[in-house]
């Protein structure tokens, strides 16, 4: 963008443009004719380009003009709609907040949103809830929940919600550093191994089965049926060795640190889109709009510490 536009400039074209008529234009800014024509000009110039066309009648704009004028208003609005934010900041002051978090973003994204969050809005209670996709996103879909992060589920899933996408992740199997297992390389070496598998209800058990089946395997008979982050760790690193098939996000800080290992399987069909769903054409609060910001910071930051 130029940078010799200013908001008067935008403000004068569209009062003009509007009203038809310089004079009237310029009693509604409370300006002189000269002034606001001028202001008209000095646009004009910068954009090399005319932009209305002045007679006795009135104006009428050029079809630049007319292309032009829809950009300026739809940048005036936004602009005024970031003022009114800003404004109702102080209406975000002991209001509480209800996040729903899906375990791929409850360890790394959700926090550093929060954090952020919080220093611009520290008298808001936000409250984070737990549970299956399907619990979530009915809870959301009922106006029980403000917003809800995680993997995107099937479509059919997603009636009368939207979808921000923050990034991709996959599914990882993972096991106990000093499990013999992680020296596994293809799915069927896990047949005799305990397995925890995403539940029925999860975002990632159909990515995953369609895995499975395309390595003409069945489900693992020897499986316990979970998403809980605690239980997971615990039956992996435990005497029962189990191997975990979670989303990336869940263990992404254990596989860092050297806690858990993962194991060399080709996952890569289990890639999906990690997000913000939202009711759909629902105007937001204030409160809500800001950590929705919030959390696309929080996922630039996020892949920009990776690159």
């Amino acid at each position: 963008m130029n940078r010799r536009i200013k908001y008067r400039h935008l403000e004068a074209f569209i009062a003009i443009s509007r009203a038809g008529r310089l004079n009237r234009a310029a009693d509604q800014l409370n300006l002189t004719q000269p002034t606001i024509s001028k202001t008209l000009k000095d646009l004009e110039d910068i954009l090399g380009v005319t932009l209305l066309l002045r007679d006795r009648a009135g104006v009428a704009l050029t079809p630049e003009g007319q292309v032009f004028l829809q950009f300026a208003e739809q940048s005036v609005a936004a602009l005024q709609i970031g003022l009114q934010n800003i404004t109702n900041l102080g209406s975000v002051v002991g209001s509480t907040l209800l996040i729903g978090a899906l375990p791929s973003v409850a360890v790394q994204i959700l926090p550093r949103a929060v954090e952020k969050f919080l220093h611009l809005a520290p008298d808001t209670v936000i409250q984070i809830e737990e549970g299956s996709h399907a619990e979530l996103t009915a809870r959301l879909r009922a106006g029980n929940l403000d917003l809800l992060v995680g993997r995107m589920g099937p479509l059919e899933t997603m009636e009368d919600l939207s979808f921000t996408q923050l990034y991709n992740e996959k599914i990882v199997a993972v096991a106990a550093p000093d499990n013999p297992i992680c020296n596994a390389t293809k799915l069927a070496q896990l047949a005799d191994s305990m397995v925890i598998y995403p539940p029925k209800d999860s975002a990632i058990r159909p990515l995953l089965a369609r895995t499975m089946i395309a390595s003409g395997l069945p489900i693992f008979k020897k499986r316990i049926e979970t998403v809980s982050g605690s239980f997971g760790r615990a039956l992996v690193l435990g005497p029962m060795q189990a191997v975990w098939f979670i989303s990336h996000g869940v263990v992404a800080d254990d596989l860092e640190k050297g806690r858990l290992r993962a194991l060399e399987l080709d996952l890569s069909t289990t890639e999906g889109p990690v997000g913000i769903m939202a009711r759909s054409e629902e105007m937001a609060d204030t409160h809500v709009h800001l950590f929705r910001q919030t959390l696309l910071e929080a996922s630039r930051s996020l892949r920009g510490s990776k690159m």
